[in-house]
């Protein structure tokens, strides 16, 4: 048993308490701390991303209690891939924060984003339906605390939404959870898996609402429409680096439906035959198209940045909701992409709001601004899908995974119109912040013009001329690039980790020690 496996989960859960209890009062300590905490985390996802990558799926069963009856870890090509593209972004916003300022406007900042990776990346690891919504509860937690760090009504408002209506999401994922182990008496991912393919079709009809129910719960994880809602307000309000981490959030959702709907309610199962891609296929497309609106519509950085990541949610659902090998693997590497451009956009949109509020107007020239202008229309590009950024060879995947699909010309059209719409949604927004601003003087600006209490924290760093948080652009920008770069390796794993995905029976035998019927 590697228990090397189980070091991305015990890093931040130790390292989260020590900072509260021992240097909570010692802002450089706490850096410190968290700095090398999340250093270390990426060396050791990416030994983890090594041993994945030759396709053995390892298992670590906590407590030596083999499953089902114990928790139990899994590490394949999947779960290394997040683990990896979680601790590689946490480090970058990390830097940032710090490069910032971020970190000293709120309380226990450095803590909560302990705990926040420590959810998230047991999400990607449990082998275990409940110890999934364990992990989910656990990264609810700590962002609510992260997101309204600083303070501000604006905040605190979106907060409250954040929280109540992930609540209730977690409320129906104890109904599915209960209702799939009243049918199958299990909740290991593996075990599941073999059960429901021994149930009758005839005495299926519970099942499959444990099934949608469990769809329910992941579409809002995912920011699927109409479940939504809570997504504009809650990235745009949020501290815009704050939510450059939770751009991999809507991403665990994504991951489940995954993982659950090639592993447990596989496409081809007789029982649940197309349960998921019904539904799931208009959803996202109808997701993508609002989300390009939103982008256009917007009058905040916050929201503008926030609708585009829906806008890649979209794209990235209607790749998934293919339930192909090859619609996956499209998935796949779009995800790696759509995870930076929203990281990376967030913090450009980050450093126009602490120069000149958060509204989207032309106001005079911002310190900076020839610089910004030029991480702005990369990330502009690269969010939209346009050439030569990685998001352009994302969605030519994409668009090339639905050509046999019934309704190809519905998707192409979404997705190529859409990619417009947000690309004019960005011009629109980038010609009002860095083009009209060499027109307008200082004296041509009314002082008493009301702007958002919100906009700024009373505590926020007069000096604009920090290299951090330059620094983790770029290095978010470097990433995206590399993508592009290296897109046929990129790709060739991706689509190795489709193939893992639709052939299950490794993954069950690894965990279970058996071989399935």
């Amino acid at each position: 048993m590697n228990h090397f496996l189980i070091a991305p989960v015990v890093l931040p859960a130790l390292v989260g308490p020590f900072i509260i209890m021992v240097v909570r009062h010692h802002l450089d300590l706490m850096r410190i701390f968290s700095l090398a905490s999340t250093v270390l985390l990426v060396a050791i996802s990416l030994v983890l991303a090594a041993q994945a990558s030759s396709g053995e799926i390892q298992v670590y069963e906590l407590g030596n209690w083999s499953a089902p009856f114990g928790i139990v870890l899994v590490l394949d090509r999947l779960s290394a891939m997040m683990v990896l593209l979680t601790s590689v972004l946490a480090l970058v916003v990390n830097l940032y924060v710090i490069g910032s300022g971020w970190d000293k406007r709120g309380a226990n900042f450095h803590a909560l984003f302990q705990f926040q990776l420590m959810g998230i990346i047991g999400a990607f690891l449990t082998g275990d339906a409940f110890n999934l919504f364990v992990f989910f509860e656990v990264l609810l937690i700590a962002s609510y605390g992260l997101m309204i760090h600083s303070g501000g009504t604006r905040r605190f408002q979106a907060g409250v939404q954040y929280v109540v209506y992930n609540l209730l999401g977690s409320t129906l994922f104890l109904f599915a959870l209960g209702t799939l182990y009243a049918v199958t008496g299990t909740l290991n991912m593996a075990d599941l898996a073999v059960r429901v393919a021994e149930i009758p079709a005839q005495d299926s009809a519970l099942l499959r609402v444990g099934a949608v129910m469990l769809l329910l719960v992941f579409a809002i994880k995912a920011a699927v429409i109409p479940l939504h809602f809570w997504l504009p307000a809650s990235y745009a309000n949020a501290p815009l680096p704050i939510a450059a981490l939770f751009a991999i959030m809507t991403k665990v959702g994504a991951y489940a439906i995954l993982r659950m709907y090639t592993l447990v309610f596989g496409p081809d199962l007789a029982l649940t035959e197309g349960l998921a891609g019904a539904w799931l296929m208009p959803a996202a497309l109808i997701t993508l198209m609002i989300g390009a609106i939103g982008v256009l519509g917007s009058y905040r950085m916050g929201r503008l940045v926030a609708f585009g990541a829906i806008t890649s949610m979209g794209t990235l659902l209607t790749s998934i909701a293919l339930f192909t090998p090859e619609g996956v693997t499209a998935a796949l590497y779009y995800t790696v992409h759509s995870t930076l451009a929203a990281a990376f956009l967030f913090l450009v949109a980050d450093l126009v709001t602490e120069r000149q509020g958060i509204e989207i107007t032309a106001q005079p020239v911002m310190p900076q601004s020839g610089l910004i202008a030029v991480l702005f229309f990369t990330g502009a590009i690269a969010l939209a899908g346009m050439p030569p950024i990685s998001g352009f060879l994302g969605k030519l995947l994409v668009l090339d995974a639905a050509r046999e699909h019934d309704l190809v010309w519905w998707i192409w059209g979404t997705i190529l119109i859409g990619s417009l719409v947000t690309i004019l949604g960005m011009a629109r927004a980038g010609s009002l912040l860095f083009w009209k601003s060499h027109s307008i003087t200082e004296t041509e600006v009314d002082p008493a013009e009301d702007h958002d209490s919100d906009a700024h924290d009373e505590t926020a760093p007069t000096e604009h001329a920090a290299a951090l948080p330059f620094v983790a652009c770029f290095a978010l920008l470097t990433g995206l690039v590399a993508l592009t770069i290296f897109a046929g390796p990129a790709s060739h794993y991706a689509e190795a980790t489709a193939a893992q995905l639709f052939a299950p029976e490794a993954y069950i035998r690894a965990v279970l020690g058996e071989v399935t019927p």
